[in-house]
């Protein structure tokens, strides 16, 4: 079942086209990371579907029903765009207090204690947000995002100016959600990193298109697998890459290091091997990895800039 529908979607400021007729899906519970560089159009497809700009073309729907107007479907849903709505003046507590009145969530005071908990900022409560961390603030901007329990988040650049330990933080936050809330979350991010890590499908945008949409298991399957194989000798590199070049099956063959690697069609590792050490190659180590979500974007984009 699709959660969200994006179906030729077009978007222009001041005559400059944002969005060229972009199309893409989510499930239920799935974690949807939407990719791309500053200035992509992330946000402003993100607006489209949150009912904040209105489409020039094509549809952005959210439950199969255009949010704009919409309190029902609002009422849904969670957003935490770049700003978290939180007052510096208040405590965590009174910040979520707030949205709770808001919301008309029922049993407000337990929600909020529950939302600490679960973000894990309970022992500071009662401490003002104007003291807290880039990180702890963010968590709680989170926990303001989920606490009417929404079915599907947003989540503009979460983890946008946070250090390696906040961003593992909110990553565990997202992971959490999706599989003890069973939410759906959209994550607008070109945080490569934090995609791989905590998304199910991905979809790249570049200039405006979707250059690339899939699971990340079958994108970072695309292309075949990747073995990298250490050899004793480097000298003998010369040697391993010509064995490899002749196998059948292999598609790419490149130095790397202190050996060789090489992008599968067929292949199988075995094969590699043998064909190796007969050539007169001692190998040390073989590792078979599949391509990483960072390869991936670099190829789609090169492509992408190569074709215009």
């Amino acid at each position: 079942m699709n959660i969200i529908t994006v179906e030729n979607l077009q978007k222009a400021f001041k005559g400059r086209p944002v969005l060229k007729g972009i199309t893409f899906s989510v499930k239920k519970g799935e974690v949807f990371g939407f990719l791309g560089p500053n200035g992509a159009g992330k946000t402003t497809t993100m607006r489209c579907l949150l009912g904040l700009l209105r489409p020039d073309t094509g549809n952005a729907l959210v439950f199969g029903e255009n949010m704009a107007g919409s309190d029902r479907l609002r009422g849904r849903i969670g957003v935490l765009l770049e700003k978290d709505g939180l007052s510096d003046r208040l405590t965590a507590f009174e910040n979520l207090d707030y949205y709770a009145r808001l919301y008309g969530v029922s049993g407000r005071e337990e929600r909020v204690r529950e939302i600490l908990e679960f973000v894990g900022l309970t022992e500071r409560k009662d401490s003002l947000v104007g003291t807290f961390s880039t990180g702890m603030r963010r968590k709680l901007g989170i926990g303001r995002a989920i606490l009417h329990d929404p079915e599907v988040l947003f989540l503009d650049e979460p983890s946008a100016g946070l250090d390696p330990e906040a961003q593992r933080m909110v990553r565990d936050l997202i992971a959490d959600l999706s599989r003890e809330e069973e939410m759906t979350v959209v994550v607008n991010s070109h945080n490569l990193d934090e995609v791989q890590r905590v998304c199910s499908t991905v979809a790249i945008l570049h200039d405006g298109r979707i250059r690339a949409f899939d699971t990340l298991e079958r994108l970072r399957s695309g292309g075949g697998p990747e073995v990298r194989i250490a050899l004793s000798d480097r000298a003998s590199a010369e040697r391993a890459l010509v064995a490899l070049s002749a196998a059948p099956g292999v598609t790419e063959v490149s130095r790397e290091g202190e050996g060789v690697s090489a992008r599968l069609d067929g292949a199988d590792v075995p094969t590699l091997v043998r064909a190796i050490v007969e050539a007169g190659c001692a190998i040390e180590e073989v590792r078979k990895d599949h391509r990483s979500l960072e390869e991936i974007y670099l190829s789609v984009v090169r492509e992408a800039e190569g074709s215009a």
